[in-house]
């Protein structure tokens, strides 16, 4: 079975290409510039650009992947305010033109999405009503939508707050840099009014194995199963790490203003996956201490 998969050389797809090429399965990984991913004999590395439409047809053309997981996304929230124009061709556009192509050559397709569709009162589950709070949000729930209208089968994935180890060419996660600064006897502010369920990136790796074996369609929340706020998330860190927790200062996100709204209260709910994938995430603390290899 050969899986194509865009943006490889991201936090998340980087750990997905690792993770499926181990797996055995034949991994195509496309991104900008020069491979980050480790060398593996299993998967294959190339420079694409996605917007270019007939380079992109071309390829999958040549290639014709069974699975396409379409991690690629412009995927700060602040950069994608500042540039709508850009925001809406990685990820709508883009998106767009690689549905009307799976399609073609009925290739399944994966979707990473964000929970960035949702506003406050979470942790949502997967039917919920989506209510964007930034630009970023509405650009990724547009992908969703015209997914949905266009294609029958198709598989959604919505993460949130991912974090796992890492390695040379690969940039560091929310773990890393609580580590970085501790370390260095640096105290640092942590927010502590808001909620996440913070994910593994291994978790959502071994989740998204589950759907591609068992050919799931549909919209699958593959988050932790913990509810932590960035304070605690630091503290455990701390606590895992044996550094100082005396460096992290309790704040509230007052004190880090940010020209768009992010939630408070976020966070997904994971029974679907539990249940139809057999899904089984690490807690937060086990997570940490097996991406830091503890």
């Amino acid at each position: 079975m050969k899986i194509m998969v865009t943006g490889a050389n991201g936090f998340l797809a980087q750990h997905l290409c690792v993770f499926l090429s181990d797996k055995g399965f034949q991994t195509i990984a496309v991104s900008r510039g020069p491979r980050k991913i480790p060398l593996s004999n299993n998967i294959f590395y190339y420079d694409l650009e996605l917007t270019n439409v007939s380079s992109v047809a071309d390829f999958i053309h040549n290639h014709q992947p069974d699975v396409l997981i379409h991690a690629a996304a412009m995927s700060k929230p602040d950069e994608c305010n500042n540039n709508q124009e850009k925001c809406i061709l990685q990820n709508v556009t883009v998106t767009e033109n690689l549905v009307y192509l799976v399609k073609k050559y009925a290739i399944h397709f994966i979707h990473i999405s964000t929970d960035f569709i949702f506003g406050e009162n979470g942790p949502h589950h997967e039917d919920q009503l989506p209510d964007p709070l930034n630009f970023y949000g509405e650009s990724k729930l547009m992908a969703e939508n015209i997914i949905k209208k266009v294609l029958t089968d198709f598989t959604i994935v919505r993460p949130v707050f991912i974090y796992g180890a890492v390695w040379e060419g690969l940039r560091m996660s929310f773990i890393q840099w609580v580590q970085q600064n501790l370390q260095n006897g640096q105290a640092i502010k942590v927010v502590n009014d808001q909620q996440r369920t913070p994910t593994w990136a291994e978790d959502i790796c071994a989740g998204i194995y589950q759907i591609i074996v068992l050919k799931k369609y549909g919209i699958y929340h593959l988050a932790g199963k913990d509810i932590c706020t960035p304070y605690s998330m630091a503290l455990t860190v701390a606590k895992v790490l044996n550094l100082d927790s005396q460096l992290i200062i309790e704040v509230d996100s007052t004190s880090f203003p940010e020209p768009v709204r992010r939630a408070k209260q976020s966070g997904l709910t994971i029974q679907k996956a539990v249940h139809e994938l057999n899904y089984q995430p690490h807690s937060f603390e086990e997570g940490v201490r097996k991406s830091f290899g503890l």
